[in-house]
């Protein structure tokens, strides 16, 4: 196999020209076992294939620099920089990550896994080459979806003012921002980055300018001249408008185009946009016709693409995608917006059968919150469903356009906690805190599928900002028989021991239904006086029953997927002392930190929010 060959980085360049679509072609096939496998981002790896090494033959790594947008296109990037071995454990507890990291190769030259940030890393790594002198070329690529994020434009409009070079990769999958023109944009492209049209330009234009009489007004309408006639054979002029020199559109699956496009943008005094046509999943004939379902891939069969162990209980984002229908059948006010995912919200059946009512803004978290606080200011009940990881985009628009107002906006709270395999840029670990600080949000966690139902209806209809969080994974069907109406700020005793003493759990939101099992463990134990409060709201607590179980309990276990703080734990362990109870508390929570991708329940073993981990703790304080 040709891929043998590569063994480090820049080993790509030994491959003689005739055998890169051979490489090529084992490189997807190598992605689709391993994926299959291990899961992952297929199909954005299988679309880049051609593009990163294209990269890889015209940059010498680690001098020169490549920052990946998102980062999880990034699979070639790392098999072309020596890392083959670690994809036998791909995003695993202690394994390769899935997106870009320093600390794990000098090639990765920044961190990625949210989206609309390379421009603005890159644009600063470039400043960083020219102050301190350096020479090497610095490439962002993006892709056309994030450009759907206000923050590349910034960068762009900023990066416009750079006198150096700078490439900017477009990396072109799905929506077509201009069409190809053929033969005459090629040629075009060729001349306008000659080195000797440059420097004729370059000298042209500053003689003029030096001219204050006759040259400056002359220049003035020679640049209006060739940008009105590049409006008809240029596409990208949006770019080239902004101050961004513009190449392509170029098919990005043919190598050597790539490469002479790449050798052309080196040769750019300033910003250059490279526009590439990608194909999402190529090679795979089922991801190129299923791109969403095989974005983020669990271990599949090959052969069929189906999962492996198929999903047998309804997860948390089904239950609301279920809920969030029903309310659109009966309340024609209800309306739902998403950042570019209403397959991974459980928003696609809403959009399907309420297409006047969905609103899919793109990757624009910051934009989807104010949208949604006009929608409120205008009568409407919007539900805004965004991962906990991407909704920390939005924190300046939820303070001071949604609760500032008070504006009845609902926060559809995906993926809240730990998530696994993403790792540190995706897991929902801070949510409970940056929510709860911001005056007048409401932040709620259901214990169940059931609790999650009469949450979201009590959410709309409560004309309050409401955050509504659950887990990603399957929905906890336990516990159905308690079933209180939802109450401002009011918790939900499970079981309540009536004798004075033992142990209250203190539990929200998903660790419920561990705290169950943990109740049952003690009392097996001999334990008899376990009482369990399932908290229901972060935020407004409910003091009154947190104060109960402190003058009646000798030791008090708050139970939270978060970090601990701004958590729901230190919000108790504060209304105890201030109340002067004589009780001990326990908080169990995430540590002030990130956590790595791998195995939720082995992070949860090695952060000690597992079960037997808390139950050793309790045992330790009893």
């Amino acid at each position: 196999m040709i891929l043998d060959l590569i063994k480090k980085e820049n080993d790509i360049k030994k491959i003689p020209q005739g055998e890169w679509d051979l490489l090529a072609a084992e490189i997807r096939e190598f992605l689709i076992e391993k994926i299959s496998k291990c899961g992952g981002h297929l199909g954005a790896n299988l679309g880049a294939v051609e593009l990163t090494m294209a990269l890889h033959l015209t940059l010498n790594l680690p001098e020169d620099k490549i920052v990946w947008d998102v980062g999880h296109q990034s699979y070639t990037h790392k098999l072309l920089t020596g890392r083959r071995e670690g994809f036998e454990s791909l995003r695993q507890y202690g394994g390769m990550s899935g997106f870009p990291k320093r600390k794990e190769s000098e090639c990765d030259c920044f961190d990625t896994g949210h989206s609309t940030t390379s421009i603005s890393a890159g644009l600063g790594l470039a400043k960083a080459r020219d102050l301190l002198g350096k020479k090497q070329t610095v490439v962002a690529v993006i892709g056309d979806g994030s450009l759907t994020g206000g923050m590349a434009y910034e960068a762009l409009n900023n990066a416009a003012q750079l006198e150096t070079n700078y490439i900017i990769v477009l990396n072109d999958n799905n929506m077509s921002i201009s069409e190809n023109v053929g033969g005459v944009s090629q040629y075009l492209n060729s001349i306008r980055t000659d080195s000797k049209y440059l420097d004729l330009k370059d000298s042209i234009y500053y003689r003029l300018i030096d001219n204050e009489k006759y040259g400056q007004p002359l220049a003035r309408m020679i640049q209006r001249t060739k940008n009105g006639l590049k409006q008809l054979v240029i596409p990208g002029m949006l770019f080239e408008n902004m101050g961004i020199t513009y190449l392509g559109p170029v098919d990005g699956h043919d190598i050597s185009a790539i490469c002479k496009v790449l050798q052309e943008a080196k040769r750019v005094k300033g910003a250059v946009m490279v526009h590439l046509m990608t194909h999402k999943g190529k090679g795979y004939p089922l991801a190129e016709r299923h791109p969403a379902r095989f974005h983020g891939a669990v271990p599949f069969d090959i052969e069929t693409g189906l999962p492996l162990k198929p999903q047998t209980k309804a997860n948390w984002t089904d239950v609301f995608g279920t809920v969030i229908n029903k309310l659109g059948e009966t309340d024609e006010k209800v309306v739902a917006i998403t950042a570019a995912m209403p397959d991974g919200t459980g928003l696609k059946r809403f959009k399907n059968r309420f297409p006047d009512r969905f609103f899919d803004v793109g990757i624009a978290e910051e934009h989807a919150v104010t949208f949604a606080a006009g929608l409120a200011a205008g009568g409407l009940k919007p539900v805004v469903a965004i991962y906990s990881s991407f909704l920390q985009r939005g924190f300046d628009q939820m303070i001071h356009d949604v609760c500032l107002q008070e504006l009845g906006v609902v926060f559809a709270v995906d993926r809240a906690g730990l998530v696994g395999a993403d790792g540190e840029t995706h897991q929902g670990i801070f949510d409970i805190s940056y929510l709860s600080m911001i005056p007048n949000m409401v932040v709620m966690s259901p214990k169940n599928k059931w609790e999650l139902s009469d949450m979201l209806k009590y959410a709309v209809n409560s004309k309050k900002p409401v955050a509504l969080r659950y887990p990603r994974g399957e929905a906890y069907d336990g516990l159905k028989e308690y079933r209180k109406p939802i109450e401002l700020g009011r918790a939900e005793w499970i079981y309540e021991n009536k004798e004075p003493g033992g142990v209250a759990l203190l539990a929200l939101g998903s660790m419920v239904e561990s705290a169950v099992a943990i109740r049952e463990r003690l009392i097996e134990e001999g334990h008899e006086k376990v009482s369990l409060l399932n908290l229901r709201f972060a935020k407004p607590l409910d003091t009154e029953a947190v104060r109960r179980a402190a003058e009646s309990h000798d030791l008090l276990v708050t139970m939270e997927e978060n970090i601990y703080e701004g958590g729901v734990g230190a919000s108790i362990l504060r209304e105890v002392v201030e109340s002067g109870a004589d009780c001990r508390v326990l908080p169990i929570a995430l540590p002030d930190n990130y956590v790595e991708h791998g195995n939720v329940e082995i992070l949860k073993q090695e952060l000690h929010i597992d079960r037997e981990s808390i139950l050793s703790k309790i045992r330790e304080a009893l």
